[in-house]
């Protein structure tokens, strides 16, 4: 097993929503917990660090712009720039911190109406706000569609810091717009980013042929964030992860041969990443 692995950290946005209810605290998008209750923010950032996270991702996965306006009194650069410095009054420098960058809600051209110029744009304000708070690095994740990706990875590298890019794949190992591995290897790697893998969607047994895949045809640094699974309901009105964490380094372990960074996405708390560093 490679030793040079490096541990990012689980969820952001479940696990806010899991300390959401356990507060009484409304379910709303998980960026408002920046403006509004920073201190569960913090709370979970030290949870991934006290678990032994190298790299731990700021709350700011989807706080773009035209979502902020649409659904909060708040602007995108007071919600990101609020983000960063939350998680690097916890983190120190005890850890890395990533400014967390997500997808759009909507399709560019010509399978949906925005141009790319649009979009640019508003990377551009979004990114640009986080690195005015200085986050060691970028994580550009869970884009099902590459062009996307393109315009947010290259916004990303204007400011000199390494960009992780991570997609997220169906089962047939293409993305919903129908993105092959080589396909998205081919579009960003002349962009100079750092790394490269998949994120979201899949839990670590159906994960693991996409990112072996990855491993076939690239020398990029792999990010490897499987879910842990669809969430199970019970009787009772509460809900489990498909995955418990035993079951997540289990199935995550075969990767461990390949990739270079490794964390878990949906549904994966600090429970999950303990579990990782014990492997490690």
């Amino acid at each position: 097993m490679k030793k040079d692995i490096v541990l990012l950290d689980g969820a952001v946005g479940t696990s806010l929503w899991e300390k959401a209810d356990k507060y009484g605290f409304p379910k709303v998008p998980v960026w408002t917990y920046n403006m509004e209750h920073p201190e569960i923010v913090k709370e979970l950032t030290q949870e991934y660090l006290d678990a032994g996270s190298e790299i731990i991702l700021t709350n700011t996965f989807g706080a773009n712009g035209p979502v902020v306006k649409r659904q909060s009194k708040y602007s995108t650069p007071d919600v990101v720039k609020t983000g960063v410095r939350l998680a690097r009054e916890v983190v120190g420098t005890k850890a890395r911190v990533s400014l967390a960058i997500g997808p759009l809600s909507v399709l560019l051209e010509p399978y949906g109406d925005m141009e790319e110029d649009e979009c640019r744009e508003i990377y551009e304000e979004m990114i640009g706000a986080g690195m005015d708070e200085k986050p060691d690095c970028i994580m550009i994740q869970t884009f099902m569609d590459v062009e996307m990706m393109r315009i947010a990875a290259t916004v990303a590298k204007g400011y000199h810091v390494p960009v992780f890019c991570t997609m997220t794949f169906e089962k047939a190992g293409r993305t919903m717009m129908g993105n092959t591995v080589q396909q998205v290897i081919d579009t960003l790697t002349p962009l100079g980013i750092d790394g490269i893998g998949m994120n979201c969607s899949l839990g670590p047994d159906l994960a693991l042929p996409v990112i072996r895949e990855f491993s076939e045809k690239t020398d990029l640094p792999l990010v490897y964030k499987p879910n842990a699974g669809k969430p199970i309901s019970a009787s009772n009105g509460s809900s489990a992860a498909e995955y418990d964490s035993a079951t997540f380094v289990r199935e995550i372990e075969p990767a461990l041969e390949f990739v270079s960074y490794v964390g878990g996405c949906c549904g994966s708390n600090a429970e999950y990443i303990r579990a990782l560093r014990a492997i490690l």
